[in-house]
Formats: structure tokens, sequence, C-alpha cells
């Protein structure tokens, strides 16, 4: 897994790249314009991004880096109390939100989240049944005859059904854990996603537990 973080506080920033990169793979910027520099050669399974920086802040950066379709998970980390700042940041994209001080273990944890509800790490086919597989990076899933693709949405719903195997999720659950706070879909939509994954690996994998969820077999 490789992170990229964006502090400007030398104390801070030097405090968080010995913690992290005694686990993961961490490249460090000081502003925006560091960062832009740094994805010119490099992909990143994972950003971290300070709002209060010099320069362009982590939440303008961020509502740039979706605005050219780039869609790392991204965790904003802040000094700010106020809530419009977390409504903001996940309006534009951010999956998760973190507010100083922090305990170095509370980020690691969000961290190990991030793994797996994106199913970071994984590049290798998973096997649905013997000849259906399903590549989450690709957004894909590949049948002894046929090559679907898969929305974003819907990839993100099929790799979190995986990581969750024989437990009932709900529609609250998907809502919370794969849309961002100000863009609630409804319970059609869900369902929509679901019929369109039922098509494509077969009906009995996900499994309706009526007036609850979902489970995956």
């Amino acid at each position: 897994m490789k992170i990229l973080l964006m502090e400007d506080d030398a104390v801070l920033s030097d405090i968080l790249l010995d913690y992290l990169r005694e686990s993961w793979s961490v490249d460090y910027a000081f502003n925006s314009k560091g960062v832009c520099k740094q994805l010119e050669s490099n992909k990143y399974d994972l950003f971290i991004f300070d709002i209060n920086v010099t320069g362009k802040n982590g939440l303008e950066l961020l509502a740039e880096l979706r605005d050219f379709d780039d869609t790392t998970p991204t965790i904003i980390i802040t000094a700010y109390t106020d809530s419009s700042y977390l409504k903001k940041a996940f309006s534009l994209g951010a999956h998760d939100y973190i507010k100083k001080p922090f305990e170095l273990e509370e980020l690691d944890a969000r961290i190990l989240n991030t793994k797996k509800l994106f199913n970071i790490d994984n590049s290798t086919k998973i096997f649905i049944t013997q000849d259906i597989t399903f590549s989450s990076h690709l957004k894909q899933i590949n049948t002894s005859s046929q090559i679907f693709s898969l929305s974003q949405k819907s990839s993100d719903i099929l790799s979190y059904f995986i990581n969750n195997k024989q437990r009932v999720i709900t529609n609250d659950e998907l809502t919370q854990n794969l849309w961002d706070f100000d863009n609630i879909p409804s319970d059609a939509t869900i369902r929509s996603h679901i019929r369109t994954l039922r098509e494509m690996i077969g009906k009995n994998k996900i499994q309706t537990i009526r007036g609850i969820g979902y489970k995956y077999e």
C-alpha cells in the first residue's frame, strides 16, 4: 500500500512519517505543488491531506484532483473543529476525516479500514465462482465468455460484500461506508447496483434478507 502525505507542519510530518513508514510505503509533500510533482511519476493507494497548508489548501487540492477523475481514497486531517469543513470534505470526495490532535494508532486504524474498504493491495483476481473472477483495480468481472466493466460504485459494493462474507449488510451500512455525506443514495439506487451485480455474477451470490439488507455468499 502506497500513501502520499501532505502536511506542512515540520514537526508533525516528521512524527507521522517515522510512524507510518514502519508499516507502509509513504511519500511526502509539503504543499499542493509537491503533491502534483509526486503524481507526475507515482500512483498512490491513499492520500492523507492536511487542510490548512501553505498555498492551495487540502480541500482545494482534493477538488482539483476529483475534477481530473482521480478517485484515490483520501483521509483529511485538520485542526478545524467547525463541522462545515467536515461536510465540505465529504462533498468533495474525501472518504474519512480526522481531527487534530489525534493518536497515531487512530490514524493507523483508519488506514487499515481504508485498505479493507477499498480492497487495496489486492491486484490479483478474486474468484467469485470457478468461472467468474473480479478485479477491483480494473473494475471488471470476467466470465468464461465475457468481460463486464463495472461503475465505480458497483465495484465498491462488490468489494465491500467480498470483504464481509456471510454477514448481513444493511442499506444504511453501504451508504455510510461507500457514499459521501452530501450524496446519499435512495434504496432504489442501491437495488439497481445489486441487480447489475447479480446479472454478472449470478442471482444466488447476493441474497436479499427481507426487511434488513443483503448477504454475500
